[in-house]
């Protein structure tokens, strides 16, 4: 004699109340403006226009199909405090249209020469969105700052 088993609705209970104890609530994105980025931070979550956007390097494949092509562009960015530049690669090159407004979410800050860019890699999220009302500062740009790194010895 065979027998089967029925859940009870306490025990479907019991495992909604323990499935819904594993979810992780996310914290809501706290968006920074341009001046407050500094050298070798990360972390940054923007909201900025796209003032200008130069292609700098193009590779195709053609000899294999499953490597893809390398698209890297610079493209200035900002918002009312300032600007900066903005490295998109691949995917990212398609969005930065001068005049977009996106998102950056997850953004580093990478130093080029010197220079601060901002980068997005593949733990973050470049999203097009609704046009902003600010009018970009382009006379705070953060990319024309040299930066150069001193080690401080203590004794």
């Amino acid at each position: 004699m065979a027998t089967t088993q029925n859940p009870t609705s306490t025990d479907s209970s019991t495992t909604t109340t323990a499935a819904s104890q594993t979810t992780t609530v996310k914290r809501k994105p706290v968006f920074i403006k341009v001046d407050q980025l500094k050298p070798g931070t990360n972390g940054h979550n923007l909201t900025v226009k796209v003032v200008t956007s130069k292609t700098v390097l193009q590779k195709g494949r053609a000899a294999s199909q499953h490597l893809r092509q390398t698209r890297i562009a610079e493209c200035l960015v900002g918002d009312e405090t300032g600007t900066i530049v903005f490295t998109a690669r691949n995917e990212q090159v398609d969005m930065m249209k001068p005049g977009a407004t996106v998102n950056l979410r997850n953004a580093k800050i990478d130093m080029f020469k010197g220079s601060m860019r901002v980068a997005v890699d593949k733990w973050g999220l470049v999203e097009v969105t609704e046009p902003a009302k600010f009018v970009v500062n382009e006379e705070n740009n953060l990319s024309l700052v040299e930066y150069e790194l001193v080690n401080v010895v203590e004794e």
